[in-house]
């Protein structure tokens, strides 16, 4: 059998959560490869929201087995919230959910870290989410940092003390004022491990690799955005992992040709979280209005997401980058009601006109060049099938699939997991 990958294809917040929702009762195993608690992916049904941050979003589906890979970064202190937000719902955590051991820890002094990193660069901060991530996958490459297979090991407090040491001796060198009380948060930290121990470890790239020998269908789950890659993304404001598909290979030690279908989600139109350049971000009404309608707020920090017309630029660039087979648009309804809508076809840089995401977009080097489509008035939220959606949404979903030279699978209409369109 193969593994398919669910990918967002902007800068995060494209609507993950809820597509693997959708999907997750085709698949015997979902599998989260990237990441840590700077996701949110935000699932919606039977009238209740749900924001889950480290657990992958097939948790509620009683017949799938849930994974989290290598690729991870884990809070022990956020993952125990988050499983004690869910016990009201009766869901069997300890059979349905298992964890790498190869996945990384974040320290509380991972934390106090970020913080400090972050504060010491003032005005050329980069936006980052403060949840240690950062630092956490620092150490990982650095060869220095704690994975969740530690903790089974007799010596895990001296490992632990060892990093967080050398930690407050980096936090004290960037010289900024803080106050914090580490023996509180270890306290925390601690009582969290010994509940996370409860779990079932595995190792996850024997698990999958028999797994699929067995037949089972798998579905990897990405977090954040394919234009926030460590590596494709608008660095240096981007995230500290792979989010396209390469990562999930890493991620979860699936090889490259077990790989079949990638699932790219993106947003009608475009947004972004914090610091880093946007081209097409809209100043005005407009922007203010799309914001308002698509309740555009970061489901984790609560952050403001910065809105603007659709990128086809940058979006025909995340899905060459990921190989990617079917698209799936999101917040269809949320463009419901502009007379005029505008797409971005082409970058005017450096005085060029070209149709490729260039090395730099800041806005200095980078004009938009837009297309305008008519826009649709009808309510789309109580629509269930592609032949009722008004003529004006078909053509503009028909445009971008001619621009992108990918089908568009799936229109969402509404946050709720029944206000799905398959096209």
């Amino acid at each position: 059998m193969t593994v398919d990958l669910l990918l967002g294809l902007q800068w995060g917040d494209e609507g993950k959560g809820k597509i693997v929702d959708v999907l997750t009762s085709k698949y015997d195993i979902i599998a989260r490869f990237q990441g840590g608690p700077n996701a949110g992916h935000t699932l919606e049904f039977d009238g209740i929201k749900h924001v889950l941050r480290t657990i992958p979003s097939g948790i509620f589906h009683k017949d799938a087995i849930n994974i989290i890979g290598n690729g991870v970064v884990i809070d022990p202190v956020v993952f125990m919230k988050e499983i004690e937000g869910l016990e009201k719902f009766n869901i069997d955590i300890y059979n349905r959910l298992l964890i790498s051991r190869k996945a990384h820890l974040i320290l509380p002094t991972h934390r106090l870290l970020d913080a400090a990193s972050e504060a010491a660069k003032g005005k050329a901060k980069i936006g980052s989410t403060l949840k240690g991530i950062g630092p956490t996958y620092m150490d990982k490459t650095g060869r220095n940092g704690l994975r969740v297979g530690d903790m089974e090991l007799v010596d895990f407090k001296e490992r632990y003390r060892t990093l967080a040491d050398k930690h407050e001796a980096m936090i004290k060198f960037h010289d900024v004022d803080m106050q914090y009380n580490l023996k509180e948060l270890e306290e925390e930290f601690f009582a969290a491990v010994e509940q996370i121990k409860k779990l079932q470890f595995i190792d996850s790239e024997e698990y999958i690799h028999n797994a699929l020998k067995e037949g089972k269908t798998i579905l990897a789950e990405g977090a954040q955005g394919s234009l926030l890659d460590i590596d494709f993304g608008t660095y240096p404001f981007v995230t500290s992992s792979n989010t396209t598909a390469a990562g999930a290979c890493t991620g979860l030690g699936v090889a490259p040709n077990r790989v079949k279908n990638v699932f790219g989600i993106f947003k009608a139109y475009t947004t972004r979280v914090g610091s880093g350049p946007f081209p097409t971000e809209l100043f005005d009404e407009v922007g203010a209005e799309i914001a308002k309608v698509g309740r555009e707020f970061g489901a984790v920090t609560g952050r403001a997401r910065r809105c603007g017309w659709l990128d086809l630029v940058a979006l025909k660039y995340a899905v060459q980058v990921n190989g990617v087979t079917e698209l799936y648009m999101m917040k269809g309804d949320v463009l419901s009601g502009f007379d005029t809508l505008k797409v971005c076809t082409k970058y005017k840089y450096n005085g060029q006109e070209i149709d490729h995401l260039p090395f730099n977009i800041e806005p200095e080097n980078v004009e938009p060049i837009y297309v305008e489509k008519k826009g649709w008035k009808a309510d789309l939220t109580g629509m269930t099938t592609y032949e009722e959606l008004p003529s004006e949404l078909k053509e503009y979903i028909e445009f971008i699939e001619k621009e992108l030279e990918v089908p568009v699978k799936i229109v969402s209409v509404g946050p709720d997991r029944t206000q799905t369109i398959l096209k």
